[in-house]
């Protein structure tokens, strides 16, 4: 008996610190892994959260941008979740080596969790 209190206690306190598993949190952790991705040309990464469907195609075209695309900084600057769906404000600022122009420009994104 006092061993059933001791492990019902303890696995509180454990499940205590554990992170919450929300939807919000697991949309923003997918926005950011995907923009962070992008950003650093970690585009395997960045894949984990595209739908299985349209990864190939993502990371064909992701390798063709890379050739001359260079992205200096990411930040999610909004998220909107609504049930099943988000949407996402990013600002990039970026530059092609063949001009040398920095510009900035802000992504409208719509994220859509599918399964678990």
């Amino acid at each position: 008996m006092t061993r059933a209190i001791l492990f019902v206690v303890l696995a509180a306190s454990v499940a205590a610190c554990a992170p919450p598993a929300t939807r919000a949190w697991a949309l923003t952790d997918a926005a950011r892994t995907y923009n962070e991705g992008v950003r650093w040309e970690r585009f395997e990464a960045a894949a984990t959260v595209v739908p299985p469907a349209e990864r190939a195609q993502f990371l064909d075209e992701r390798d063709l941008l890379a050739r001359d695309l260079r992205i200096t900084d990411s930040e999610i600057v909004r998220l909107d979740e609504h049930g099943r769906t988000a949407d996402v404000s990013v600002k990039h600022t970026w530059y092609r080596d063949s001009e040398g122009t920095v510009r900035e420009t802000v992504a409208a994104q719509r994220w859509e969790r599918q399964g678990k």
